[in-house]
């Protein structure tokens, strides 16, 4: 089986033999790994001024940047970041997002699950916008309804254009976070309002066109598991430890209806010992991979900052322990 053909497996929740499957929602240590600089960490404020050949050229590295890590790492699925992404371009059949994903198959054929960033729903706002956010869930509610719609909108439209390139895309990440390490930042009340049903539509509208969808959220996501978990992703990822999740509870809960993604400690591989984290990847395995529907990660990605080596030993302990 290709690597896309096992991820699917694992999303579907089926028996797999080998590895369990494995990925990371981002990879920034590109430079440090492989020697590219990582599509998102490019800024290309000349690129309509570039010649076709540059272009082309460009959209070679990035590809070659996602494949060389995939390869490197065993992983079975990459998140694609498009860059340039203007979302003016989203209805065109020649946008860069269709060029790069074109890219990346003309170069590894169908061995990848290829997937990108598709959340309308809103995030946790930042530290500058937070109490006007809050207050305008009181004062102002159907203007926050007004701008998820457009937000829905826009991407409906990408996801269609994608569709009419079949075999290209073949699911979607949605990445909006929704918790912090102690609670979520939506009541129930205001999840049910605000986000559960436009996160139940987009993840209909990916279904009817045929993709597979991840929904991500960092933090304490178990008050609002349940909700989450009724909008039918195919997965849940990151599962965060350090938001007090624990993979065999939502294994317990959920198992039966997602896959599940992640759960390796961010913070011990940054922080902890290397012996920590080789325990905690091991509970991770022990948690996840019982009864199949299970995907290997961190709780979180490969973030600007992480050592390196410490991501390699965690990568080691799971290419040595963690078949089926």
């Amino acid at each position: 089986m290709t690597h896309k053909e096992r991820f699917i497996k694992a999303l579907r929740r089926e028996p797999l033999t080998g590895l369990v499957p494995h990925f990371e929602l981002v990879f920034f240590l590109t430079m440090e790994s492989i020697g590219r600089v990582h599509p998102s960490h490019r800024h290309y404020e000349q690129w309509d001024q570039m010649s076709r050949a540059e272009q082309r050229l460009q959209m070679l590295d990035m590809a070659r940047s996602y494949i060389e890590i995939a390869e490197k790492y065993n992983h079975s699925a990459i998140f694609v970041h498009p860059n340039p992404n203007p979302s003016k371009l989203w209805g065109k059949d020649d946008n860069p997002v269709v060029e790069i994903l074109r890219t990346i198959r003309e170069l590894s054929g169908d061995q990848y699950f290829l997937m990108m960033h598709g959340d309308p729903t809103f995030s946790i706002p930042d530290g500058d916008h937070m109490m006007d956010f809050a207050a305008q869930m009181y004062e102002e509610p159907e203007a926050l309804h007004e701008q998820t719609r457009r937000n829905m909108g826009r991407s409906m439209q990408l996801s269609e254009t994608l569709a009419r390139h079949p075999g290209l895309l073949d699911g979607f990440a949605l990445c909006s976070d929704y918790c912090f390490n102690v609670n979520p930042f939506f009541t129930r009340d205001q999840f049910a309002e605000f986000i559960q049903p436009y996160l139940k539509e987009i993840i209909a509208h990916y279904r009817a066109l045929g993709y597979f969808t991840i929904k991500h959220s960092d933090g304490n996501i178990m008050p609002i598991l349940d909700m989450m978990v009724d909008c039918k992703p195919h997965a849940l990822h990151s599962l965060d430890p350090q938001g007090g999740v624990d993979l065999a509870e939502v294994k317990r809960l959920a198992g039966d209806k997602v896959c599940l993604i992640g759960n390796v400690n961010c913070g011990l591989m940054q922080t902890g010992t290397e012996e920590e984290l080789i325990a905690d990847v091991r509970r991770s395995l022990r948690d996840g991979m019982p009864g199949y529907g299970y995907i290997f990660s961190t709780s979180n990605c490969v973030y600007t900052g992480l050592p390196l080596a410490r991501y390699e030993l965690m990568n080691k302990v799971w290419r040595e322990e963690g078949g089926y």
